[in-house]
């Protein structure tokens, strides 16, 4: 078997990871509004170490007929219609986010992006709920897999809570920029990225690409 330069597309078995944070009008995707939405694609540099890549950022108008919970909004501090946001319409949005995963996807050569995130059914629900409402029939993402930071940072740090896991990781994180799409989706990323690194290192993944030599066997365990 040959080791060559390690590929994303083998690391994940043909998932493109995607770091997104969300935040929202409540807790319930199919009638909160979602409020901002940002995303982190990831790549392996040179030496096979996951590092964060592109970052898409943006604000979103409430869906017409969307409940904004008064509890949600003084928690994250957004005013939904607040015009220096520069927010967009969810449809608009989405089908950006969707076209830039989808080419960063394809250029990685994987089959389909799969959401990273800390407590990642929160956003996978609200992601969803957003692309069903947009009417994209072409998403990049996985309706269900997921990677859930918090149960990573549990198993690799003892922590769930994001501050906590980061700081436990060496990771900066400044709270006063919390509850920022943009920030948290960052900081996850560093999280996810150290998380992978450091079981790369104690060895706990085979950097080999697939050869024709390689029996099914072999494939399977990549």
């Amino acid at each position: 078997m040959t080791v060559q330069t390690p590929q994303l597309k083998h690391r994940f078995r043909g998932y493109f990871p995607v770091v997104i944070d969300v935040e929202t009008a409540g807790f319930n995707p199919k009638s909160d509004a979602l409020l901002e939405i940002a995303a982190v694609t990831l790549k392996l540099d040179e030496i096979g170490l996951m590092v964060p890549d592109q970052t898409f950022h943006f604000h979103v108008e409430p869906f017409e007929g969307a409940n904004l919970e008064p509890a949600a909004l003084e928690f994250n501090g957004i005013d939904p219609y607040c015009a220096l946001r520069g927010a967009l319409g969810e449809t608009e949005v989405m089908k950006e986010l969707c076209k830039g995963v989808r080419k960063a996807q394809k250029a990685a050569d994987c089959q389909r992006s799969v959401i990273v995130a800390h407590n990642a059914a929160f956003d996978q629900n609200f992601v969803n709920a957003a692309i069903e409402r947009a009417a994209i029939k072409r998403t990049p993402f996985h309706p269900f897999v997921s990677f859930d930071t918090t149960s990573l940072s549990a198993l690799a740090f003892g922590q769930t809570v994001l501050v906590k896991a980061c700081r436990a990781a060496g990771i900066s994180f400044d709270q006063a920029e919390a509850h920022s799409a943009l920030y948290d989706a960052g900081k996850t990323a560093e999280l996810f990225c150290t998380i992978v690194n450091k079981w790369q290192a104690l060895g706990g993944w085979p950097v080999l690409e697939p050869t024709q030599e390689m029996s099914d066997q072999d494939h399977k365990l990549i």
